[in-house]
């Protein structure tokens, strides 16, 4: 009996196979966007030699910032990501910049100070953290962290505020 010969005596078989096609497609397409990636077990070593670990941070939602002082845009959003940490973090949002390895420490302590960065920068001398995170290349990058531990965005560049403000209005108020 050929492939035809056996659909022409059974013509809901054609249809069947493409239904359970269907199926394990969708299923596929559940799994893939469905599927939480938690954030990776670093630790953080900031300016000031606090160790923060991504596991003590685990209940609060989180942003973490790749950047660098040579980097134009990063240098541009600055305010903006202080603005957004000062409008959240009476909700809880936490707040870590993460200066990349080629970034010269002196450089960063300078530009914490005179800026007056109110949250925690940490040093990624080794390139480590930017590794665990995605290889992370590109600067700015900023990843937000619910609080289950689980990356609920990255954004790559300079992220359009309104949306990320609206994002960690819906990650903060989640129980």
């Amino acid at each position: 009996m050929t492939a035809s010969s056996a659909t022409a005596s059974r013509p809901w078989l054609k249809p069947a196979v493409a239904a359970v096609a269907l199926l394990g497609a969708l299923g596929l397409a559940y799994a893939t966007f469905a599927s939480k990636t938690q954030a990776p077990a670093v630790t953080f070593i900031t300016l000031d030699g606090h160790k923060v670990s991504t596991a003590s941070l685990h209940g609060k939602v989180v942003m973490v910032n790749f950047w660098a002082t040579s980097c134009a845009t990063c240098v541009k959003e600055m305010p903006q990501m202080v603005d957004t940490y000062q409008q959240f973090k009476g909700q809880g949002l936490e707040f870590v910049a993460v200066a990349m390895k080629y970034d010269p420490p002196n450089y960063v302590l300078n530009y914490t100070q005179t800026r007056q960065l109110p949250f925690k920068v940490a040093l990624d001398s080794s390139g480590e953290i930017a590794h665990a995170f995605g290889d992370v290349a590109l600067t700015p990058t900023t990843f937000v962290i619910g609080k289950d531990g689980t990356i609920l965005k990255r954004y790559v560049g300079e992220p359009q505020f309104d949306e990320l403000h609206s994002l960690l209005k819906k990650a903060l108020a989640a129980g």
